[in-house]
């Protein structure tokens, strides 16, 4: 029988490292009538049971309790392990109890679903397991196309996928806020401030400044990444794009949809172009979904980002060698969604925003070769440098966390990318305008009552290398 609930935190301690990876014994498993190639676990939940649970998704988090007598239930039919138990019942919130055990439920093998609705019935919520069991009215695939049909608000996606992992919960999509991109013109840098600045600072005389490159997967193959869903609100992001950093005098190239090769050969080629040469820096943004350390083709198949930087480092760009190069990454980097925890001393909520010396010798050394200089000792540069990376979400030790995106009005990333050069390019550098996008995105929390995405959170962070302030004066061409 179940404990009295003054005894719960004793039995339901908190957890250790999360694992959603089977902890049973294969041979502790009942014999099953359904012929397996594997045992029950590699086996998993029958594909009709899964599309039920995945059509009953969004009701399941809002209704679904989740306490002791169902999980006793699931655990005496040996669905779930004592520690599985223990993970699910020491979240904070009910709806982080239902969304663990959602997740769990489609990997404990084909008893799972009718074990799930019989602790149901027993637990007093027939209606979750009518929900469940009724037949479908349509095809699967035409159900899951208008879910959200009739819903009046944009809605959200968490954009993590591990690589080459089956995916055992449709994205839960909903409205996270209300903010939308702004389209107020890029704020004009002024005579005096570029004045004061520009000795200490990367040289940006150059009109054009740079060529940005824009890389945004959206749609990706059914048939070769099927675990991988459309980013709705992805094309959102890259016309965001495009038109910030057309304003702030860049050549802006747009490239959607590419396979993994397909975006290692337009990047190549980008860094290659000889245009660089009379240019004073470069963008490249990336949109896709992704893992930590890279980001997948609409093929399915991963970039390593790693691959990205060295394209661009002092060895094989060497028209852009002591040159600012801009990476904005808009992708997961982990699966694991930011729930935040309370601030101590805050508020009850927090509220969602409405959202070295000057070394003019080594500029141009990239060129020097060309005139000859073989028996003067060049000046030598590390291998890479002169780089500032931003990234929509963290990595941490433990932990690689998930991006969130608008599918209206696109990800939270980019929206504050995008306000921060607009209003503050004119006189903030560009690691100073990364620092206030983090503290804007720190401030942001999702909306979407009754699930697990309701009040989630996101953390941007940024990695760089500059060597000099890096200020873009926008709008400011100096006359000499």
């Amino acid at each position: 029988m179940c404990s009295p609930a003054s005894s719960f935190s004793t039995r339901y301690p908190a957890p250790k490292e999360v694992s959603l990876e089977s902890e049973a014994h294969v041979s502790s498993l009942p014999v099953l009538n359904l012929v397996c190639w594997s045992n029950m676990l590699e086996c998993g939940m029958l594909e009709q049971d899964r599309r039920a649970l995945r059509r009953g998704s969004v009701n399941l988090c809002k209704e679904l309790v989740v306490d002791e007598m169902l999980i006793q239930t699931l655990q005496s039919d040996e669905i779930l392990t004592e520690s599985m138990a223990e993970n699910i019942m020491a979240e904070q919130t009910p709806q982080k109890r239902s969304w663990r055990l959602l997740q769990l439920l489609p990997k404990r093998g084909p008893r799972a679903f009718s074990s799930f609705c019989s602790a149901l019935r027993e637990t007093e919520q027939t209606h979750l397991c009518e929900l469940l069991t009724q037949s479908p009215e349509k095809d699967g695939k035409e159900v899951r196309a208008k879910r959200f049909v009739d819903s009046p608000l944009p809605v959200s996606t968490q954009e993590g996928i591990t690589a080459k992992r089956v995916r055992t919960q449709e994205s839960m999509e909903f409205s996270l806020d209300a903010d939308s991109p702004i389209n107020t013109p890029v704020l004009p840098c002024t005579p005096d401030f570029y004045l004061s600045h520009c000795l200490k600072s990367y040289r940006m005389k150059s009109s054009p400044r740079g060529f940005a490159l824009v890389i945004s997967n959206v749609t990706f193959d059914p048939c070769a990444a099927p675990d991988l869903d459309p980013r709705k609100g992805g094309e959102v992001d890259d016309e965001v794009l495009r038109k910030v950093f057309t304003e702030l005098d860049y050549l802006v190239t747009v490239h959607r949809d590419l396979t993994a090769q397909g975006m290692r050969t337009c990047i190549e080629n980008f860094s290659r172009r000889q245009d660089h040469q009379t240019m004073d820096s470069c963008v490249v943004c990336l949109l896709s979904h992704g893992v930590e350390g890279a980001i997948y083709g609409t093929d399915g198949e991963l970039m390593q980002l790693d691959w990205v930087f060295g394209t661009f480092d002092n060895a094989h760009c060497p028209l852009l060698q002591n040159k600012p190069k801009m990476f904005f990454i808009q992708a997961c980097r982990g699966d694991e969604m930011d729930c935040g925890v309370e601030q101590i001393d805050g508020p009850v909520r927090t509220c969602s925003p409405s959202c070295e010396q000057h070394d003019a010798g080594r500029e141009g050394q990239g060129d020097s070769r060309q005139r000859g200089d073989i028996g003067r000792n060049r000046i030598k540069l590390p291998q890479r440098s002169d780089m500032i990376c931003g990234y929509a979400s963290l990595k941490g030790q433990r932990i690689c966390t998930a991006a969130m995106r608008n599918t209206k009005r696109g990800s939270w990333f980019i929206q504050e990318i995008n306000s921060a050069l607009r209003l503050h390019a004119r006189d903030t550098h560009v690691a100073d305008m990364l620092v206030q996008v983090n503290g804007r995105i720190k401030e942001r929390e999702g909306y979407a009552p009754g699930t697990a995405h309701h009040r989630c959170k996101e953390m941007s962070e940024f990695t760089s290398s500059l060597c000099k302030d890096l200020y873009l004066f926008p709008k400011y061409q100096p006359q000499y």
